[in-house]
């Protein structure tokens, strides 16, 4: 599997890519094009331009959970996929894959809106929607990981000020909706995560159940770990410390301070738009 990192909140040197608050993950595996999360704006678009990678062919969105930061490029994908169409261009059926929590809106405080712009009656007219929470085979060694059991008391989410709207009113928002991918490689498992809102040791621990794969060698995407207490830091490189890392990019929704904390020892690697990874899969071993 190929994975480029098309944004993230920082940028590679040489690379001359775009960054912005916001993460958007391709991956390439067996012939098939799947995307997690869009980013904010269309940025994602613009560097994948610069990286010769054509998103209007793609065989699957994910969303890893319905933010802003994760969703809002939603509509900028639909832009080129409508625009593809007046064009007369052929635009294949892509597959939109997300938690039945994900696309519903979501606000906080003074913040009127900070979940997905685009509903599910609009999004189906452009996309075959996948609103599911249990997991999923996607083939070539990806599962989808549906929603995550909240094992540990320390990656518990509060939900003092978030809500999202439901048809029996506002509600509050502990994110069941966030989800991440898992690929079995050569080696273990290579987890894919949006945010990691559900805890990435929760996350870890349900690939490894639905896999049955008991070593993870590489961590790409946010772990939230913004501000985060040095019991939940300690608690989290404990954890993480026994799944048999080999390399951890963690970004996005991860501070420097968490970074600091968990390089004490675990193998922490530099990551941002244009970061292009490959693993050999299963059948390589």
């Amino acid at each position: 599997m190929r994975v480029t990192v098309l944004v993230d909140n920082n940028t590679l040197t040489d690379r001359y890519l775009l960054g912005e608050p916001g993460l958007s993950i391709l991956l390439e595996h067996e012939g098939r094009r799947t995307l997690l999360d869009t980013g904010y704006s269309d940025v994602f678009l613009r560097n994948a331009a610069k990286l010769g990678q054509d998103l209007l062919h793609l065989d699957r969105v994910v969303l890893s959970h319905g933010h802003l930061d994760h969703s809002w490029g939603l509509t900028e994908l639909v832009r080129l996929r409508t625009e593809a169409a007046i064009m007369r261009r052929t635009v294949p059926e892509t597959e939109l894959l997300a938690h039945p929590l994900a696309l519903h809106g979501k606000y906080r405080d003074h913040l009127p809106e900070i979940g997905s712009l685009m509903d599910v009656e609009r999004l189906g007219c452009h996309f075959h929607l996948n609103l599911r929470s249990r997991p999923m085979q996607l083939g070539g060694g990806l599962v989808y990981l549906g929603e995550i059991p909240r094992r540990f008391a320390f990656e518990l989410v509060e939900s003092k000020e978030r809500m999202h709207r439901t048809h029996d009113g506002p509600q509050p928002d502990v994110l069941l909706d966030d989800t991440a991918l898992a690929f079995r490689s050569a080696k273990g498992l290579v987890l894919i995560t949006g945010c990691s809102h559900s805890g990435i040791c929760n996350i870890a621990a349900q690939a490894m159940a639905l896999t049955g794969v008991d070593r993870v060698v590489d961590i790409i995407g946010g772990l939230h770990l913004l501000g985060a207490s040095r019991e939940r830091l300690e608690e989290t490189t404990n954890y993480l410390a026994n799944v048999g890392l080999e390399a951890l990019h963690a970004c996005h929704c991860t501070d420097l301070e968490a970074k600091i904390a968990l390089a004490g020892r675990l193998p922490v690697r530099e990551t941002g738009s244009g970061l292009i990874l490959e693993y050999p899969g299963e059948d390589a071993a």
